[in-house]
């Protein structure tokens, strides 16, 4: 099998099948600290208690990645959501196809994070690990606890690469 995937723009319509485009657009703010600040409430669905699992926040740090670049895995956290926002204006990107059994292959879709936003997939969404365009920062919100929480699906027998 050749693919060659091609990331479109991300937007909370595209994306929605495989989890929530963290922003803070068309959401209307509360004022808190004497109005010193502007408190964004709902901007995703964290999902972390199945199996008694807790809410996690964590920082990875990413390295750039070169492009094309093969796609020679896939995972997915079965029990739980899990967020990244970058901790500066960057743009990313990422790689997904839906919840089942094993990736499909043939609905496999890639987005462009632009600055300012973050993602959340779904519990049982199929991705590829974080796709930075620069070395730096992310803060990722995810489930902590027991549970079988990681499936890895080996694609390196596939010749699958994201052109970017």
């Amino acid at each position: 099998m050749d693919l060659i995937v091609e990331p479109k723009l991300i937007t909370k319509e595209n994306f929605s099948k495989f989890g929530d485009v963290i922003t803070t657009e068309n959401i209307k703010p509360l004022e808190i600290n004497n109005g010193y600040a502007k408190r964004f409430d709902g901007i995703a669905n964290i999902d972390t208690s199945s199996e008694n699992g807790v809410t996690t926040i964590s920082i990875f740090s990413a390295l750039k990645r070169s492009f094309p670049m093969k796609i020679d895995m896939m995972e997915k956290h079965p029990l739980g959501s899990q967020a990244f926002v970058p901790m500066k204006e960057t743009t990313f990107l990422t790689i997904v196809a839906p919840e089942g059994e094993k990736p499909d292959l043939e609905k496999i879709e890639s987005f462009i994070v632009p600055k300012g936003l973050g993602v959340n997939y779904n519990a049982g969404v199929w991705h590829f690990p974080l796709i930075s365009t620069e070395d730096m920062d992310f803060l990722v919100v995810d489930r902590k606890g027991s549970g079988d929480n990681l499936v890895i699906e080996n694609l390196d027998n596939k010749n699958i690469s994201l052109k970017y």
